[in-house]
């Protein structure tokens, strides 16, 4: 099959410069809109992924992130919302960024160029078959993220791609491929735009959808969430209330001393 990069693609807008804001804002939500649809038409692939997901993380499995630039800011995002929002421990999802770190807020020049670097890294965190690799890469080009999954691939872990266009040389090392075609960007080849939005709406039901099955969620409450802050101490109280009818003093006072709304609820009940 051929591989065209419908995401370098020319926008279907032209004189964007001669536009007004408000015809620039309509333009763009016009585009947007066509997000969600394209996302849906991957539900399949994406259902397919998690349901292999799950039996490796009870195993102790985890979930890499590879990408590089938007890609891998948009992993590494996701992962880092891992903790506080379910209260696993930060080794369970892990976002590799080309570049490291310092990549998350300044581009790091050719850092995505070499096809080595990723499965290096992934050997530094004794990548396992358990485990789960899935690259980002809106072109479906990027070594950064082919050989790691190329690599991965060989070593017999399970490998998932998510990339804005068909028949990609990364789909090619993805046992699970996630096409999402969302069409030309807006501004020519901006990948950051309707590419990176389809792929952290694709990220958000990935770990969302895994840690529900993990027993992470309750009823449809973040019951082990981190109590990071005042808000989410209150949120926390209030589902307890919720669900023990206690006054709110003391289901904040069950909340501190347990931790978590699952373990004050468990330990009431007993």
């Amino acid at each position: 099959m051929s591989f065209i990069k419908i995401s370098e693609q020319s926008s279907l807008y032209d004189d964007l410069e001669k536009k007004s804001v408000h015809e620039l804002l309509v333009d763009i939500n016009t585009e947007d809109q066509k997000i969600a649809l394209a996302v849906q038409e991957c539900i399949p692939q994406i259902e397919k992924l998690v349901t292999q997901i799950v039996p490796r993380m009870k195993e102790d499995g985890r979930i890499f992130y590879m990408g590089a630039g938007t890609s891998g800011r948009l992993g590494v995002l996701d992962a880092s919302e891992i903790p506080p929002t379910f209260g696993m421990p930060p080794s369970y999802v892990i976002g590799l960024i080309a570049g490291g770190d310092i990549a998350l807020r300044n581009p790091v020049e050719n850092a995505e160029d070499d096809d080595l670097v990723g499965w290096r890294e992934l050997q530094d965190h004794h990548v396992n078959q358990n485990d789960t690799v899935i690259g980002i890469a809106a072109s479906g080009t990027t070594p950064y993220v082919i050989g790691a999954l190329r690599e991965a691939q060989k070593h017999g872990i399970l490998t998932a791609s998510i990339c804005s266009n068909p028949n990609s040389p990364m789909s090619a090392y993805a046992d699970i491929p996630i096409e999402v075609i969302v069409g030309p960007e807006y501004v020519t080849g901006s990948s950051r735009m309707k590419s990176g939005t389809a792929q952290k709406m694709i990220l958000n039901m990935i770990t969302t959808s895994v840690m529900i099955k993990m027993g992470r969620v309750k009823g449809n409450k973040m019951v082990n969430m981190q109590l990071s802050n005042k808000k989410l101490v209150d949120r926390g109280t209030r589902m307890i209330i919720e669900e023990l009818g206690l006054p709110y003093d003391e289901a904040q006072e069950l909340l501190l001393k347990f931790g978590s709304v699952k373990k004050a609820v468990s330990s009431y009940q007993r």
